[in-house]
């Protein structure tokens, strides 16, 4: 048998009898288990994890690594033919780079699966229920439908359930609907069906019981529950390749079919004008061929790009961030829109009283959240010790603490925690704030709790039980909108004391005195419309409102609703949930990067403008846009709301979506924050979604493409500057690689084709009918080897620039290496081979300019010029526009790598074993001379260039 379709429209006993089960005693072990085997574990669905070997592979599933596998195999079919003796060198090192790179992504996933798997570890559920008629806690997974819950004060609720009986019960539902307040919870059927948020008669899985006890009849478990739902969304959403991925992949097809066509185009001119004779001199020319497109393409781009992505991640580690793909650092680095859930992002969710207004006046409370550190201030000073105003703070205060049943705790590691609703949560801490007052001012009651003063048996709690004990109690329900407690004051004697919590407008109705100072007077028609005024105070300022009101009950009064008449009205309290302290700095740093902040949350529209304005992510008064007018509006209105509304009140998982696919259509990069299961099907949608490790729940976190370990939304911003600054070093090495690989290929090419076209050198550089090339297949691998891979990695780490988060963010259609950029490669890699190529006729006999040496000591000289020009131009590509000289030494990495690289060129034209494997002979310190000063116009022509674009800019 299964539940009705909406077990809140039926009556209790039909759900009991349609799920086959006992409303006392539950179902039996057997039937359990036999339900089990049906139904499977009460979890949501996830992806089966794939096996090691095909998250290796995945790793290779890029343009670039196919384009070097090929070259990979062309190379080790040259070495095959030639019949060369000893190891397939270059074949090797690609397949070595190749394997770097897939080995790097690998370990990264690794590690992030890791600590997803120990937050899910972490968040584990038990719930307690009643199988043969006895108690017993299992865990969540276990439960089936027709199981009986128990539900009591901090409990998880395990799976969606039919409430049989409560008492009291309120329940935090925020991480499924987005409603920042809890809601109480009654067993009466429904009329008519109702979203998730009005099924009062109704609990889910992955909300929390804060207040009360209640009995419940599962209904549903995983994915067929309200989160399993929501859940399923997921699969219907697909997940965008981030800004960085798209590119990678446009440049891996680019220069891919630049480097097929440009060795082609080589062979082919060398074919044409070539009088091949041997099998030998065709090996010579594919070879040649073979090491051009290792030269145009920059091998050991997906490593470094890997590994530079690996140390933002390994950064923002340090930052409690936790990053499941390395690309999506970058994608950070492109934001233009960070869409924020309220409740628990920008909210502390802990409930805090921030304005108390009694008769004789109004006090501020400081201090947010569970921490009692904080003082009273009337005005701009803090409340006195005594006197009326202290006196009527202090019993609203101790009455909203008697009329309430949560606890205040501190735990060993003096982190402060509470238990049951957070709303009265807010009395206990702001009891301790006052009693810091009462005991000389102190405003840290846990600094003074550390003194002994207001601690242990002296506690306010403490002495607010010895002097009072419970009754009875009134609970709270959604139609008397209050509460009330009977309590026996010890200190008169015993005297029945019945204190009252509710909503103010509804508690000013049954008083009718009120209290002033410590004396009563009438509540009359002019105090009734002061209060009032200040009611309406509070709630303009969009806080929540509680009044607190009490009266002495005669021995024969019995506990009922008629006593709650004729109360003498104390004062009332204004409450709001904290924005996190460290949120407004970085709202106003994303401002200042560009970047626009809209807040997203299923809470009231005032309160959301309340905290958005707090927050100076809008201005008072801007407009709000609610889930019921945004289904109004077909997508070109949404389109146009979303450019200029930047607060979203009242709004569902669908409206979430619609919001994100607006953004994005608009061109925007969106970074979407959240920690409810409400707001896993944008993360998932979005650029790059961000969930909340702590308070956030399985769903969101399987979603997200980024974990914060800490929940803390101004890592957000950090993370935006690190993604910046990665994909500026991710510009600088792209720069860096493309034009120094230029630089060769047309080294090579220009070369070929002067020789054998226009006759740029003189005939004896064709010798055997071959045109004799600039450099060797081995000399192209060889710079390959020592200027591409470390100064590349090293220019990847270069210190984030100051001005980084004052730019605007980049487009989603603009490209990392724009037109600008382009520019800048072609014209440093024809400055790089004109170089090389007139140092070789500088050296070559018969050049143009009268050469002073033969063949190998010219072809030597461009080989080595080219290698120290490429080292010159690590330095000026560290930027388009900066001088080279502005902060040399800022990276001491780049130093090192190119110190290495100036040592291993020299041991390759000096040390004889490599003379003889590279074809190279050694050079005079003349010759040395000449090549350092060749090498060093690509660094002069940069800054000439710089000058030249600075002063433009200038004008």
């Amino acid at each position: 048998m299964s539940a009705p379709e909406d077990p809140s429209l039926c009556d209790v006993s039909e759900v009991v009898r349609r799920l086959a089960s006992d409303g006392e005693r539950g179902l039996t072990a057997a039937l359990a288990a036999e339900r089990l085997r049906r139904d499977g574990a009460n979890a949501l669905r996830v992806m089966p994890p794939r096996a090691a070997w095909r998250r290796m592979l995945a790793q290779l599933a890029d343009p670039l690594v196919y384009l070097l596998l090929a070259a990979a195999g062309v190379a080790l079919v040259a070495w095959f033919v030639e019949g060369r003796q000893g190891w397939p060198t270059d074949a090797i090192v690609v397949a070595l780079v190749v394997v770097l790179n897939a080995l790097l992504g690998y370990l990264q996933e690794a590690k992030a699966a890791n600590a997803v798997a120990a937050l899910a570890r972490m968040t584990a559920v038990s719930s307690t229920v009643v199988r043969d008629g006895v108690p017993s806690r299992i865990a969540a997974a276990g439960l089936v439908c027709g199981d009986l819950l128990l539900l009591a004060e901090g409990d998880a609720v395990g799976a969606d359930a039919r409430l049989l009986r409560c008492a009291s019960l309120r329940v935090q539902e925020s991480s499924l609907t987005g409603e920042s307040e809890a809601v109480q919870k009654d067993v009466a059927t429904l009329a008519q069906a109702a979203t998730p948020g009005d099924r009062l008669c109704m609990v889910f899985k992955g909300t929390a019981v804060v207040q009360g006890t209640g009995t419940a009849i599962v209904t549903a478990t995983g994915m067929a529950s309200e989160m399993g739902r929501i859940a399923s969304l997921l699969d219907a959403t697909e997940e965008a390749p981030t800004p960085l991925q798209r590119e990678i992949a446009y440049i891996g097809r680019a220069l891919g079919m630049a480097a097929v066509l440009i060795s082609a185009l080589v062979v082919a001119v060398i074919l044409l004008i070539s009088d091949l004779r041997s099998l030998a001199d065709v090996i010579h020319v594919l070879l040649l061929g073979v090491s051009l497109a290792v030269a145009a393409v920059p091998e050991g781009l997906p490593a470094i790009i890997s590994v530079v992505l690996a140390l933002g991640v390994l950064r923002m580690a340090r930052r409690h961030a936790i990053v499941k793909n390395l690309a999506s650092v970058e994608t950070l680095g492109s934001t233009s829109v960070i869409a924020a859930d309220k409740t628990g992002t920008l909210t502390r969710a802990q409930m805090t009283i921030v304005r108390v207004l009694t008769p004789s006046g109004a006090t501020t409370v400081s201090g947010v959240g569970y921490t009692p550190q904080g003082e009273f201030l009337a005005g701009e000073v803090p409340l006195p010790a005594t006197g009326n105003l202290r006196d009527e703070q202090a019993a609203v205060i101790g009455g909203g603490c008697l009329a309430g049943n949560a606890r205040l705790q501190q735990a060993e590691d003096l982190h402060w925690a509470i238990q049951g609703d957070p709303t009265e949560a807010a009395f206990l801490v702001a009891e301790r704030k006052l009693a810091g007052v009462a005991a000389g001012g102190v405003k840290d009651v846990a600094e003074d709790t550390a003194a002994g003063t207001v601690t242990g048996r002296d506690s306010p709690e403490a002495l607010r039980q010895q002097r009072f004990s419970r009754i009875g109690e009134l609970p709270f329900t959604s139609d008397r909108k209050m509460m009330s407690t009977l309590n026996a004051d010890h200190a008169q004697g015993d005297a029945r004391v019945l204190v009252c919590k509710g909503a103010p407008d509804v508690l000013l109705l049954r008083c009718t005195r009120l209290r002033l100072g410590t004396t009563m007077v009438a509540l009359d028609e002019t105090w009734r419309q002061r209060l009032l005024a200040d009611l309406a105070t509070l709630s303009e300022a969009a806080l929540r409102t509680l009044a607190v009101a009490y009266r002495t009950l005669a021995e024969d009064e019995a506990l009922n609703e008629a006593a709650e008449q004729r109360l003498v009205f104390l004062g009332m309290v204004g409450i709001i949930d904290p924005p996190r302290h460290e949120v407004a700095a970085a709202v106003r740093e994303a401002h200042g990067a560009g970047i626009r902040v809209i807040m997203i949350t299923g809470d009231h529209p005032r309160t959301a403008l309340r905290i958005a304005t707090d927050l100076g992510i809008v201005a008072a008064g801007s407009p709000v846009l609610t889930g019921v007018a945004m289904d109004a509006l077909d997508a070109q209105a949404l389109a146009v709301a979303v450019r200029h509304t930047s607060v979203f009140a009242r709004v569902a998982p669908r409206n979430k979506l619609r919001i994100v696919a607006a953004l994005q259509a608009a061109g925007e990069v969106v970074a979407m924050t959240g920690d409810g299961v409400n707001d896993a099907p944008a993360l998932k949608a979005a650029d790059i979604g961000i969930a909340m490790g702590v308070t956030g729940t399985e769903v969101t976190r399987e979603a997200a493409r980024m974990i914060l370990a800490d929940d803390n939304f101004a890592t957000i911003v950090d993370a935006v500057r690190e993604g910046r600054g990665v994909l500026d070093n991710i510009r600088k090495f792209l720069r860096y690689l493309l034009s120094s690989n230029l630089g060769e290929v047309l080294t090579v090419f220009l070369g070929v084709v002067g020789a054998g076209v226009i006759g740029l050198a003189s005939p004896d550089a064709v010798t055997g009918g071959v045109v004799v090339l600039p450099l060797l297949a081995a000399q192209i691998l060889w710079i390959n080897l020592v200027t591409d891979a470390g100064p590349a990695l090293a220019m990847g780490v270069d210190p984030i620039a100051g001005d980084v988060m004052a730019r605007r963010p980049r487009r989603r259609d603009e490209r990392v290496i724009d037109a600008r950029m382009w520019f800048g490669v072609v014209e440093i890699g024809v400055v790089m081979a004109l170089t090389s190529l007139l140092t070789l006729d500088i050296f070559l006999p018969g050049g143009l300019v009268e050469g002073t040496g033969d063949l190998v000591l010219a072809r030597t000289a461009c080989f080595t010029v080219l290698v120290f020009a490429q080292l010159f131009n690590c330095f000026n590509a560290r930027s388009e526009d900066v001088s080279a000289f502005a902060q040399p030494f800022s990276n001491r990495w780049l130093w090192a790598t190119v110190a290495a690289s100036v040592l291993l060129q020299m041991a390759v034209v000096h040390l004889p074993v490599l003379n003889v494997a590279f074809g190279t002979t050694p050079l005079s310190l003349g010759q040395w001379g000449v090549c350092v000063a060749m090498a060093s116009v690509v660094l002069g022509f940069s800054e000439l260039r710089k000058a030249v674009n600075r002063w433009r800019h200038a004008r």
